[in-house]
């Protein structure tokens, strides 16, 4: 059986593909928000104070009021910082319920802002995103079959089970790759002004679209498979980030990632990992699930509003998992059947971690392009000490990655 399917290598590298595109699709994505934002702001100063003061944009209306809202916009543009320095030194004004339609303008100065954007702005950031992220998709795509699935055999559609493998771990890091790029599809919506449900639903579903097409390579792949395991954790990750921001306008509950590079004393095993996961640095951050820990970190201060913590403070829950040398079992055998490696007696265990954490979309700024790359940074667990529970017992991580 294991010598015909190689039950150790499908999971491995399904799920190495996506991680691996959701770290390149992310930087990209934070690439073109750093260069674009800065891009379109003047312009579209320029052009806003034009169309607020032309008949254009309000027909019929008498001059006197079009300088009025020219005059409002220039008020309203300048008040952000006041706006945001206030609400700090008033934590309470924080809870106060923000309404599509806000009648109090103070309050809602950012969403003012993003008002009057005019019918064709919003037109025109809307295409460039569309754009943007189909061709950076579709680059990325294409590399990745040139240079992975091109070199495997090709099959028929097929699908496969892989829900007993690595523990776990690799359906872990489906949903953690599907709410990672929701999340930054649906921030960088945000800057095109549509409808908010519109944003939701545009950048929610991202995720699990970009994934779906990586599932489908695979189902064409004699090495691989459509795997519905893979399709539901897809689907779960994008299905949070829709959920959350539907219900409460925000992520009050947040999936992240870490890495540390696991080292060996016995050269088997350093073998066997080089061989599995890579032995660079690099490899082994896509690869290997020893190293790898996936966390669902919450802030408490929305739960609790009258509270004096802070709005960045987080408590985070991780999962990781430890001695997995194949997928199944620490065996693995080559394509006639000869056992190249034997370590049965490894121990192949899950850990849990409890950990404080910060929330980087938390962090005040006044500038739109560092406002959206926190809040696409913040995928990433903070290194912090934790509380490890593992094998019955419980041990202190001064400083975990």
């Amino acid at each position: 059986m294991f010598a015909n399917r190689k039950i150790h290598i499908p999971s491995f590298a399904a799920t190495g593909k996506h991680i691996f595109l959701c770290l390149i699709l992310l930087s990209n994505l934070l690439v073109m928000a750093s260069n674009s934002f800065g891009q379109f702001k003047a312009m579209e100063d320029k052009e806003q104070k034009t169309l607020l003061a032309s008949e254009s944009f309000y027909p019929g209306t008498p001059a006197t009021e079009l300088q009025q809202n020219l005059s409002a916009y220039e008020i309203v543009d300048s008040s952000i910082s006041i706006y945001d320095n206030y609400i700090s030194k008033h934590s309470f004004l924080s809870s106060i319920k923000k309404t599509e339609a806000a009648v109090v303008p103070f309050f809602d100065v950012k969403s003012a802002t993003d008002s009057l954007l005019s019918p064709q702005q919003i037109k025109r950031r809307t295409r460039i995103m569309a754009i943007t992220q189909v061709s950076i998709y579709a680059g990325l795509m294409a590399g990745l079959y040139k240079t992975w699935y091109s070199k495997y055999p090709q099959s028929s559609f097929h699908s496969f089970n892989d829900w007993s493998e690595w523990k776990g771990m690799d359906k872990i890091g489906h949903t953690y790759s599907a709410y990672a790029q929701s999340k930054a599809a649906m921030e960088l919506w945000r800057w095109t002004g549509i409808d908010r449900k519109k944003r939701i639903w545009y950048g929610g579903l991202a995720g699990v679209a970009y994934q779906t097409v990586i599932e489908t390579l695979d189902g064409f792949s004699a090495e691989w498979g459509w795997s519905w395991g893979d399709i539901s954790a897809n689907i779960a990750g994008s299905a949070l980030v829709i959920g959350q921001e539907l219900a409460w306008d925000e992520q009050r509950v947040q999936l992240k990632w870490s890495f540390h590079r696991k080292k060996y004393n016995d050269p088997a095993l350093t073998a066997r990992s080089d061989e599995l996961f890579g032995a660079t640095t690099a490899e082994r951050i896509l690869k290997d699930y020893n190293g790898q820990t996936y966390w669902v970190s919450t802030t408490l201060k929305p739960f609790f509003p009258t509270s004096k913590m802070p709005d960045w403070l987080q408590v985070s829950i991780g999962t990781g998992a430890e001695g997995l040398f194949g997928g199944r079992e620490n065996i693995a055998r080559d394509k006639d059947g000869t056992v190249t490696f034997y370590r049965p007696e490894i121990k192949r265990y899950r850990q849990w971690y409890l950990a404080p954490d910060i929330n980087l979309s938390k962090i005040k700024t006044n500038k739109k392009g560092i406002r959206i790359a926190l809040d696409i940074l913040n995928i990433l667990k903070f290194p912090t000490p934790s509380l490890e529970y593992s094998n019955g017992g419980l041990k202190m991580n001064w400083f975990h990655f």
